[in-house]
């Protein structure tokens, strides 16, 4: 009788070398470039700040995710980089929650927004099994690691941007990058790589893209209309050769996104590493504390 394949204990040959630090920084954002911190751009800084709405929320829930599992983690180095995650992610939603302040003070709709993401992952927190959150988690990971992509990759998204935001943008891309493949290490060393992990995960990425547009979209448009902003055609041609056209943020992750429903799929096949080489220069400018790698409650 042939003995069933164990699931793997320990990281990749691609992320050994890749370990991530929990680094506590702060960022100057002036609340009267809230609107349109991204090149000028109010369609453009809207979708992004649509996102940041979402992300100190979604944070705790991966945390929540990978916490979970984490004693189960047998292997030295994954368990360590499961520790730096979440130092990560809490640092993530520290400073997003300071930048959604001053969202909440320009939109009087974003708060409720958030409140309403908010219930929804709590309501997956209370219905659903651990293995589908943690599913999940990798599956919104994988979306943000090819949008920290997208923005590391292009330069002119920088361009005529507040340099304050756009730091924390830069910062928080790099990050996404760093620690890309510490939750989906953790989903192939307790879920195994059999047929059940590849369609629990699959499901979780095609679950959670659906769910992540239907929430930001309309409310994306709902700022934009408060802003009057809604039939600004100069605007959305601005926003389309952002997102769609010639610079193409959003055209450009359809790829990688497909990438995930490859069997043998793992995040650092696509090995941009070479982005973190200048990560501790680019934060030290931004330091609060440089303090040991510390767990979280």
């Amino acid at each position: 009788m042939t003995a069933k394949k164990p699931a793997p204990t320990s990281r990749s040959a691609k992320t050994l070398s890749v370990m991530p630090t929990r680094r506590d920084v702060t960022f100057d954002l002036p609340a009267d470039r809230v609107h349109d911190w991204a090149s000028g751009n109010v369609h453009f800084t809207h979708l992004m700040n649509t996102m940041s709405l979402v992300i100190p929320v979604g944070e705790r829930f991966f945390i929540d995710a990978v916490r979970y599992y984490r004693d189960q983690v047998t292997d030295p180095e994954l368990k360590k980089a499961a520790t730096a995650f979440i130092g990560q992610e809490a640092m993530h939603g520290r400073e997003h929650d300071e930048y959604n302040a001053k969202v909440f003070e320009r939109l009087p709709n974003a708060e409720r927004f958030e409140k309403r993401i908010t219930a929804l992952l709590r309501w997956f927190q209370t219905r659903t099994p651990p293995s589908m959150r943690l599913s999940g988690t990798i599956a919104l990971e994988h979306l943000t690691a090819i949008m920290a992509d997208g923005l590391l990759q292009e330069p002119r998204l920088k361009e005529q941007s507040e340099p304050g935001y756009s730091a924390l943008w830069h910062w928080h891309a790099l990050e996404e990058t760093e620690h890309k493949a510490v939750a989906f290490d953790v989903w192939t060393t307790t879920q195994g790589t059999g047929p059940r992990a590849y369609l629990e995960r699959s499901f979780g990425l095609v679950l959670a893209t659906t769910i992540f547009w239907a929430e930001v979209i309309p409310a994306y448009l709902s700022f934009l209309r408060h802003e009057g902003k809604l039939t600004d055609i100069k605007g959305w041609r601005a926003f389309y050769r952002l997102a769609f056209g010639e610079i193409g943020f959003l055209r450009k992750m359809v790829r990688p996104w497909f990438d995930y429903f490859r069997p043998g799929f793992h995040p650092w096949h696509h090995d941009n590493r070479a982005f973190l080489e200048d990560i501790d220069a680019f934060v030290d400018q931004y330091t609060r504390t440089q303090g040991p790698m510390a767990r979280a409650a």
